[in-house]
């Protein structure tokens, strides 16, 4: 046995070191050539490195120099000077063009006027020739961006005069443009810029600015700060490149993107420097290796051995979950696989059920991933101990499992199962001194009853999971075929109501809110509507939540805020009332989409009323009191509705401000002839006028409701005795009719009058 391990392992060790041999020799040359390649790209690398650290430092000295210029050009004088209809030309040489000279060594300057004519010429030598056509050709590119930044950092107000507002620039005032142009057979440096009030300002209309551009030549002491900058060896000024090795040049360039000379330095070579280094080292180096590859090759028994084991870890990793050791999905999947063979087989039933931790993030939240992974560890150990001998549990993601019991012999049984899995999960965890308690959510589907397919049953047990949570969580649903009719109902209806989005099939009904006196409409509230293709209306108390359920709530919100605001125009004077979901709050930039529609359709703000419920306060989201906050600041107008249907509305009225105070239509209704009714109905009343809100009644139905909400001073009425809900035609022609000549025998009818004595 052992002559044949050693054997095996001779003929292993020759059919391997032989190869390996003829591989290291051809890996050395290889690793040769490589090296030289290599030596070429670092020396390539490191000159264009190097060409970066030189542009830069061209760069900061443009920059630098630009600085230099905006104490002239940013002077409310140097403006009015050289706009002036008659330029004070001596004034602009001496206050401008030589205090540039004089103080920070600019020895050419021009001023370019509105008209883009050279309005002043200076040379600190007092000659004036250098400027021709070619020069200002020359700076004709750079002269015409700063006058364009110029002409669009004014923002026109509302007023339609146009303020100068530039927004780049380290002074936030300066626009300047910066490069090197040929003069006199050499290069300068030169900064454009134009000539800017200090104060801002505003002006009837815009006009191009005047220009002035300083020039200092690229030499001498500008050229050796660009050197120190830059760290470069043998740093020369050359007017034609050059091409040689290890030396680096940085072509300068025109406005006009021609040639005008070239900045030459001592290249370093890294590459070439570190080849000759390493060269003697490399023959070394492959004799070692080829030592290295025989020693390994003597391991080669050994590492079999080892992979083996490895290999067994490995699928044992692949199969199994790392945190609790359980199955995971992809096993869980073989695993059911061949339970449902193995019943089919013998005519026995075979469960399985999907189980979910109920609010497991809370515990994340509050006491973090590590007590988390501990729930998940106890969790699964009890789900272990408690499940019978032919049963099988698997983690399928973060708090989710799955059991499949086979030979399962009845309901009640299962049941009992169950029951038991649920009295083991109630039993406190114990996480350091901290006792935390687990419940579950489970749904359950059999096979054959309920299907023979895997992912049939998968599927059917998550809807019957599903079900469980829908209806209070901490229990378990048997799948019914009930259950998947109401699912596939609501996402038939989902994918429906994204359709008829999608192709605005949807529509709004208005349903008006009187003044006080009943002559005035001051409000209408949208309310969506959706009837489909085939004349089938579907009542908002059906479509509503099933578009929050599935996140359609935010576009269906946003629909109606775009179209209410839209149609808004149509009726003057009149507020549009819109009610928006909790979740629409949640999206980060609610607020913001409200801003783009307000300025889309061209509404103030103050013509939109943003309905909000009490719900809106669920889980005391700062986030939602910052975005009221906002909405309001800016003019919106924010209703509390279905007052008094909550607990604690008292407190949502101490935590915001709101606007208006809708109360909820079940007082009103409750209200004929009921005292209690009618006193809680005047509390509201005062409470709401207390607090300096709008008080709007819904849900009028009778005159004697009106004439009530009269004599007690409610600001607006809302409900089908003043309108119903109408379409933004009938809306139109029902504002016209209740605002003509017949209003007032209207009103009158709504007159208030006293109440008869009760005996």
């Amino acid at each position: 046995m052992n002559r044949s391990i050693k054997n095996s392992g001779g003929h292993i060790a020759s059919a391997i070191i032989f190869p390996m041999l003829i591989v290291v020799m051809t890996s050395v040359a290889t690793i040769f050539g490589l090296m030289n390649w290599s030596a070429r790209l670092s020396d390539e690398a490191a000159e264009e490195s190097q060409q970066k650290l030189l542009a830069g430092a061209v760069q900061l000295s443009q920059n630098y120099i630009s600085k230099k210029q905006t104490g002239v050009v940013i002077w409310d004088e140097a403006f009015h000077a050289v706009n002036d209809p008659v330029p004070n030309e001596n004034w602009i040489r001496n206050n401008m063009m030589n205090w540039l000279s004089r103080n920070h060594g600019f020895t050419r300057s021009v001023l370019v006027d509105s008209e883009f004519d050279v309005a002043s010429v200076y040379a600190h030598d007092e000659k004036s020739d250098w400027m021709t056509s070619k020069v200002l050709d020359e700076l004709r590119p750079a002269i015409a961006k700063v006058r364009a930044r110029y002409i669009t950092s004014f923002k026109k107000t509302p007023s339609g005069l146009f303020r100068f507002m530039p927004q780049n620039g380290d002074t936030h005032l300066s626009i300047a443009e910066t490069g090197v142009v040929p003069l006199t057979g050499e290069p300068f440096m030169f900064t454009a810029a134009a000539v800017v009030p200090q104060i801002q300002s505003v002006f009837a209309d815009r006009q191009p600015p005047a220009v002035l551009v300083s020039m200092i030549p690229l030499r001498g002491q500008k050229l050796a700060r660009i050197s120190d900058m830059s760290r470069l060896d043998g740093f020369v000024l050359a007017n034609e490149q050059t091409d040689r090795s290890g030396v680096g040049t940085y072509q300068l360039k025109s406005p006009r993107g021609e040639n005008i000379g070239v900045i030459a330095w001592q290249a370093s070579r890294p590459g070439t420097q570190m080849l000759e280094r390493i060269n003697p080292f490399l023959a070394v180096a492959a004799f070692l290796i080829a030592a290295v590859v025989i020693a390994v090759t003597m391991f080669t028994r050994q590492m079999t051995k080892r992979l083996a084991r490895s290999e067994a870890k490995a699928v044992h990793a692949a199969s199994h979950d790392a945190l609790s050791g359980l199955p995971n999905r992809s096993s869980f999947q073989a695993l059911l696989t061949n339970a449902l063979e193995d019943g089919d087989r013998n005519g026995t039933n075979t469960a399985v059920v999907y189980i979910d931790l109920d609010h497991f993030k809370d515990i994340n939240d509050t006491l973090g991933h590590s007590a988390g992974d501990r729930v998940i560890v106890a969790v699964a150990n009890r789900l272990k101990q408690v499940l019978p001998r032919n049963g099988v549990v698997s983690r399928i993601s973060g708090d989710e499992f799955a059991m499949v019991i086979s030979k399962c012999e009845n309901d009640e049984w299962l049941e009992y199962i169950l029951d038991q899995v649920q009295d083991e999960i109630a039993r406190p965890v114990k996480v350091g001194s901290r006792e935390i308690f687990a419940s579950l959510s489970m749904g359950a589907a059999v096979a054959p009853k309920d299907g023979k397919n895997p992912d049939e049953l998968l599927r059917k047990a998550d809807i019957a999971l599903y079900d469980a949570k829908e209806n209070g969580r901490n229990r378990r649903s048997f799948f019914e075929p009930t259950m998947e009719h109401h699912v596939q109902s609501k996402d038939e209806m989902s994918r429906e109501l994204r359709l008829a989005l999608r192709n605005d099939q949807l529509d709004l009904a208005y349903q008006p809110q009187s003044d006080t006196d009943a002559k005035k409409i001051v409000s209408v509230e949208a309310l969506a509507r959706w009837t489909k293709q085939d004349g089938t209306v579907v009542p908002p108390s059906q479509f509503i939540p099933v578009a929050e359920e599935t996140g359609l709530i935010n576009d269906l919100g946003i629909w109606v805020l775009n179209k209410a605001c839209a149609r808004a125009h149509d009726w003057p004077g009149v507020v549009v009332s819109v009610n928006v979901s909790p979740n629409q709050f949640k999206h980060p930039r609610f607020v913001e989409k409200v801003m783009a529609i307000l300025a889309a359709n061209d509404l103030p703000p103050q013509r939109l009323e943003i309905e909000v419920t009490e719900s809106v306060f669920a889980g005391r989201d700062d986030s939602v009191l910052n975005a009221l906050r906002r909405l309001k600041g800016l003019g919106v107008k924010v209703a509390l509705d279905d007052f008094g249907s909550g607990y604690s509305s008292l407190s949502y009225l101490r935590r915001f401000p709101f606007d208006t105070l809708k109360i909820d239509r079940d007082f009103v209704s409750d209200m004929n002839g009921n005292p209690e009714a009618e006193a809680i109905l005047v509390s509201i009343i005062q409470l709401g006028k207390a607090l300096g809100m709008t008080i709007v009644a819904e849900g009028i139905e009778t005159i004697d409701q009106i004439r009530f909400l009269q004599v007690h001073d409610c600001h607006r009425m809302q409900g089908y005795f003043i309108s119903r809900p109408l379409t933004s035609v009938a809306l139109s022609k029902f504002l016209k009719d209740f605002h003509n000549e017949n209003s007032e025998e209207l009103a009158g009818s709504f007159e208030a009058k006293p109440r008869a004595a009760e005996g």
